[in-house]
C-alpha cells in the first residue's frame, strides 16, 4: 500500500539512525518515492551519501541549501509528503516538536506539512521513560502524530529496556497497515458533543448527570481514525482530548448551545451525544446560599433545545444524528424523537439494560434512520459502538 506514496524520512541523531538506512531501503523495496531529511547531528552518524544512494533522490540537511533556485524547499517537500517518518526520534526532536521549535530543516518542513507523521522513538531507556519526554509524547498524540513505540532489548549505552528503534521491516508494515485502513470519512467536518452539563445554583453548587462523555469521545476518536476533520463540543469531563480532535470546553447548556451553532455551518455530520440539561435554575444566585431551616424549593426553566435549533437551521447535505437514552421502549421513543427534530438517523440507549449507561466502558444501543433501517448492535465497548454507528453513517452519506 506504499506504492506511489511520497515519503519523507526524518532522521534524527542518535546511534539507531544507522537503521535509518535500511528502513530507506525497505520503503524504496516497498514501493514508495523517498525523500530523507536530516538534522546536523544525524550526520554524524551516517553520512547523507548513504541516504541519496539508496533512495536515488537528494538529502536535505540545510533550511538554506535551495536545491532548486525557483521552489522553497521547506513548503514544496511539505506539499509533496503523503506521508512523513520521523526514525530515529529523539528526545531533542520529540520536544522541538511539541513545543512547535523550528530551527532546521527537518523541523521546519514539518510545521509546514499537513501530512500524516509517524513517530519512532529511539533513546536510553531512562530518557524515554523521564516525564518530560512523555509529556512531550502525549503532546504530540494530542496532535495527531502516530507512534511506532520502540522496542525492549541491549541499547547501545549498555542498558537493557525500552528505547530500541523498531526493527526497519516492522516500521514498513506498520505503515503498509496504516495507510490501508478504511477512511470513508475523508474529507468530511464531523461536529461531537459530549458530557454532560452544568448548571449553576450559586458559586458552589450546580445540578448536572450522570454522563462521563466517554460515548461522544468514543465517537470523537473513532471519526479522526477513519479519515474526519472533528469538532468536539464537550461538557466537564475528565477525559483526554482523542489525537487529532479539536476540542472546545463548555460548561452550561447555554455555552454548549452558543458553541454548537458557531460551529454547524462548516460541519457535513453533526453527532449529539451529550446530555444536555433539559432544566436549569431560574434565579441564579451570586453569594453562596445559607443552610436554612426546614425545606427547599427552587424554580425551574427549560434551557434551549439544541437539537431541535439544529434541526431547523441545518443546511442542504448535513447529517443529522442525536441520541435518546431512554428506559421504557426505547426504539419506539427514539423514532418519534427523530421524526420530531427532523434527524437523519437516532441512537437509541437503553440505560437500563446491563452494560449500557452512562458510566462503564460498555454500551447496547440501535442505530435508526429515516428510511427505516433499525441496527441493534450487541454489547460492544464504547469505541467498537462508535466504530459501528459510523460506518452505518458513512453508508446512510453515500444513500447505500
Amino acid at each position: 500500500m506504499l506504492t506511489g506514496k511520497n515519503v519523507i524520512l526524518g532522521v534524527s541523531g542518535g546511534i539507531a539512525a544507522y537503521k535509518a538506512s535500511a528502513l530507506t531501503s525497505k520503503l524504496v523495496q516497498a514501493g514508495a518515492n523517498v525523500t530523507v531529511m536530516m538534522t546536523e547531528s544525524a550526520t554524524q552518524f551516517v553520512s547523507p551519501l548513504t541516504f541519496q544512494a539508496l533512495s536515488r533522490n537528494p538529502v536535505y540537511t540545510d533550511t538554506f541549501d535551495e536545491k532548486i533556485p525557483e521552489q522553497i524547499s521547506h513548503i514544496d517537500v511539505a506539499d509533496w509528503a503523503d506521508l512523513i517518518v520521523l526514525a530515529p526520534a529523539t528526545a531533542n526532536l520529540v520536544g522541538k516538536l511539541a513545543n512547535g521549535i523550528a530551527d532546521d530543516m527537518l523541523t521546519t518542513t514539518l510545521l509546514a506539512s499537513e501530512a500524516p507523521v509517524y513517530v519512532a522513538p529511539a533513546m536510553n531507556v531512562h530518557m524515554y521513560a523521564h516525564p518530560a519526554v512523555q509529556a512531550n509524547l502525549k503532546r504530540l498524540e494530542s496532535f495527531g502524530y502516530k507512534f511506532i513505540e520502540p522496542g525492549e532489548g541491549y541499547l547501545a549505552c549498555g542498558y537493557v529496556g525500552k528505547g530500541r528503534l523498531e526493527e526497519p521491516l516492522t516500521i514498513v508494515r506498520v505503515l503498509e497497515e496504516q495507510e490501508s485502513k478504511e477512511q470513508p470519512l475523508v474529507g468530511k467536518h464531523v461536529l461531537i458533543t459530549a458530557g454532560p452539563t452544568q448548571e449553576s445554583v450559586d458559586p458552589v453548587r450546580f445540578f448536572t448527570n450522570h454522563s462521563s462523555g466517554k460515548m461522544g469521545y468514543a465517537i470523537a476518536r473513532q471519526a479522526a481514525d477513519l479519515g474526519a476533520s472533528v469538532t468536539l463540543v464537550s461538557g466537564p469531563v475528565s477525559l483526554d482530548t482523542p489525537p487529532g480532535v479539536k476540542r472546545i470546553d463548555v460548561v452550561s447548556a447555554e455555552d454548549m448551545y452558543e458553541a454548537v451553532l458557531n460551529e454547524m455551518e462548516s460541519a457535513d455530520v453533526i453527532i449529539k451525544a451529550a446530555a444536555v440539561a433539559d432544566y436549569r435554575p431560574k434565579e441564579t444566585y451570586s453569594s453562596k446560599m445559607k443552610k436554612q431551616e426546614g425545606p427547599l424549593t427552587l424554580q425551574f426553566e427549560r434551557t434551549k433545545d439544541i437539537l431541535k435549533e439544529v434541526g431547523k437551521r441545518r443546511r442542504e447535505g448535513q447529517f443529522i444524528v442525536g441520541f435518546a437514552a431512554e428506559t421504557d421502549e426505547p426504539v419506539r421513543y427514539g423514532q418519534e424523537k427523530m421524526e420530531r427534530k427532523r434527524l437523519d438517523a437516532i441512537v437509541v440507549n437503553d440505560i437500563s439494560a446491563e452494560g449500557a449507561g452512562f458510566k462503564g466502558d460498555t454500551n447496547v444501543v440501535t442505530y435508526l434512520n429515516r428510511n427505516g433501517k433499525q441496527e441493534a448492535y450487541p454489547l460492544l465497548t464504547k469505541d467498537d459502538v462508535a466504530r459501528r454507528l459510523l460506518l452505518s453513517i458513512a453508508t446512510d452519506l453515500k444513500g447505500e
